[in-house]
């Protein structure tokens, strides 16, 4: 299925944004994710069936000065 991450089409198998995120190679648990423009609370992120053509947005938090 392909879905818009973080702005580009990615060709994906996973359905559920845990799966997603490991097939992405995410590791640790210090992001937030948001499926169409709406914040997804890490509770309910196993119940998320994500669909084609999904825009799913990983923002991870970064240090800078």
């Amino acid at each position: 299925m392909v879905l818009i991450v973080n702005g580009e089409r990615q060709n994906v198998g996973a359905t559920r944004i845990p799966a997603l995120l490991e097939e992405l190679g995410y590791e640790g648990g210090f992001f937030a994710v948001a499926v169409n423009h709406e914040v997804v609370r890490r509770a309910r992120w196993p119940e998320i069936e994500l669909e084609e053509g999904d825009e799913v947005e990983v923002v991870t938090p970064r240090q800078g000065g």
